[in-house]
């Protein structure tokens, strides 16, 4: 028996940016712009930059996924709110959202999350299925470059090497706002490498997938719940996560942003502790 794909008529209002993104743009904005004018507690700004800055990534790295899937014939992720760019119509939002965020604040890396849901019956095409998967992760990859471009082209101040281990600007008079710039980088740069690794229930496994015969794909499916469980073992149990910091390290340090400054950005989000 044979599926037969039922056309889906799209809503007048399926790509409309939703009033919860707008808002997260809007707090990004604001405390971008406090952040820079030191207004208030600067590390609550700093706070409130990073966070919404990572939502803002987290949307359109799940809205690039949903968006090239309607295009590559599943019209029903338009009736499921997915090209609206709102959180909350994710499939699992503790996962897609709360997650990231907790992760983001304790282990400053930027864990890929679950979110929309493509319908693959309705892609006909394993180049367009894996092009789906990889929307997400190039987007984050794209994200990087372009939030790095001020330290690539030296508009940011530069980064003087201290000896007591610390971060020294040649012009310190906005330092919160390019540490926390040069944080919002980093993170996209794990985010992106995260999601490229070809492992069950993450991008990078979902790239290969339509690849493999149907009995390996049928057990890549069970194994796919576990996904996020053996990325944190490998990352905290093993060597494996020496080997990623090492690499993000690098990468980001190929796009201008210095260790020592988006370490110091993570450090001032964490205003608790300062």
């Amino acid at each position: 028996m044979t599926y037969e794909p039922v056309y889906t008529r799209t809503p007048r209002n399926a790509f409309v940016p939703s009033p919860v993104f707008v808002g997260i743009v809007a707090v990004f904005v604001a405390s971008g712009v406090m952040t820079w004018s030191g207004f208030g507690n600067i590390g609550l700004d700093v706070f409130l930059f990073i966070i919404s800055g990572w939502l803002i990534s987290l949307c359109l790295h799940e809205y690039a996924h949903a968006v090239l899937g309607y295009f590559s014939g599943d019209l029903t992720v338009a009736d499921r709110g997915y090209l609206r760019l709102n959180p909350l119509k994710y499939t699992h939002p503790l996962l897609s959202i709360v997650l990231p965020v907790i992760v983001v604040i304790l282990g400053g890396i930027g864990l890929p999350g679950g979110a929309v849901w493509v319908d693959h019956r309705y892609i006909r095409s394993k180049v367009k299925d894996s092009l789906i998967s990889a929307a997400g992760p190039l987007t984050n990859v794209v994200l990087a470059v372009v939030i790095a471009i001020p330290f690539l082209i030296g508009l940011a101040p530069e980064v003087v090497p201290s000896g007591l281990g610390g971060v020294t600007l040649a012009d310190t008079s906005h330092g919160a706002f390019w540490a926390a710039l040069a944080a919002l980088a980093f993170l996209q740069v794990t985010a992106s490498v995260l999601n490229f690794l070809p492992i069950p229930g993450l991008d990078g496994g979902g790239i290969i997938q339509p690849w493999l015969s149907p009995a390996y794909q049928r057990a890549w499916n069970v194994v796919a719940p576990w996904g996020f469980l053996v990325l944190f073992l490998l990352l905290w149990q093993t060597q494996v996560g020496t080997y990623f910091f090492e690499l993000v390290n690098w990468l980001a340090g190929l796009i201008g942003i210095e260790q020592e400054l988006f370490a110091s950005g993570l450090q001032l989000m964490r205003f608790w502790e300062n």
